[in-house]
């Protein structure tokens, strides 16, 4: 059994530029390899998942976002063992300076969705989105606090 167990929660990040243009990379694997997709990765033990979503944009690309909100879950099941699931978060940034992680990416620029429609190298992900836009994303509301009986270090609520 893997260290994700057949339960993956990953968080993936649409990140705009002030022109409208999308951070988006091409991994090294997976299926995605070679392909325009969105900066993403998996959620850590110790943290939640828009502190992921910001992490992976930044670790992936060296790029700082501000996180607008959640717009979407992509969520299927690999094989009948493993349940995939991955949050999508609305991000923008002025910070247009890319620093790939070249382990794990082989590019990554800011792409206007118009040349994204026409590359064969989109993946059905960015093309299903640019296609059809999120409306209003949901909010991510900090400062909760359940009680102390749970010992939640960090409490989210997205709305």
């Amino acid at each position: 059994m893997s260290k994700r167990s057949n339960v993956w929660l990953g968080v993936a990040g649409l990140v705009k530029d002030s022109n409208g243009r999308w951070l988006v990379v091409k991994k090294n694997y997976s299926g995605l390899k070679g392909l325009w997709s969105l900066p993403a990765g998996f959620v850590k033990q110790d943290e939640t998942v828009d502190q992921a979503v910001l992490r992976e944009i930044k670790e992936e690309t060296g790029v700082n976002a501000t996180l607008i909100g959640l717009i979407g879950v992509r969520t299927g099941v690999i094989r009948e063992e493993i349940s995939d699931n991955m949050l999508i978060f609305l991000l923008q940034t002025e910070d247009t300076t890319i620093s790939i992680q070249e382990e794990e990416l082989s590019d990554a620029r800011f792409i206007s969705e118009e040349e994204l429609l026409k590359d064969p190298a989109s993946s059905l992900l960015i093309k299903y989105l640019i296609e059809n836009p999120p409306n209003i994303p949901m909010s991510v509301v900090k400062g909760l606090n359940p009680g102390d009986q749970f010992q939640y270090t960090t409490y989210h609520f997205i709305k």
